[in-house]
């Protein structure tokens, strides 16, 4: 996810909030049920998300494993630059 984050960075996730298109999300994969990982959420598709990493040449993301299910909104980073996520 860099620019936007990097490894190691702290950030506070929101579940229940309803995610919307340009957020950054705590998504999980169907094709990787143990993984975990954070995405900007680009399309709806059905009750899952199009997501993508800001880093397009160094991401896995929605274009290698199909949809991801969105499961907590990203809003702010606690450590180490303390900061709001900002959608795009």
């Amino acid at each position: 996810m860099a620019p936007t984050l990097r490894d190691g960075d702290v950030v506070l996730a929101r579940p229940g909030r309803r995610p919307r298109p340009g957020d950054v999300a705590l998504v999980r994969w169907s094709a990787r049920p143990g993984q975990l990982s954070v995405k900007r959420l680009a399309l709806p598709d059905g009750g899952s998300w199009f997501a993508l990493g800001d880093a397009a040449l160094a991401s896995t993301d929605s274009r290698t494993l199909g949809p991801a299910e969105a499961l907590a909104v990203v809003t702010h980073r606690l450590w180490p630059h303390p900061g709001r996520i900002v959608r795009r």
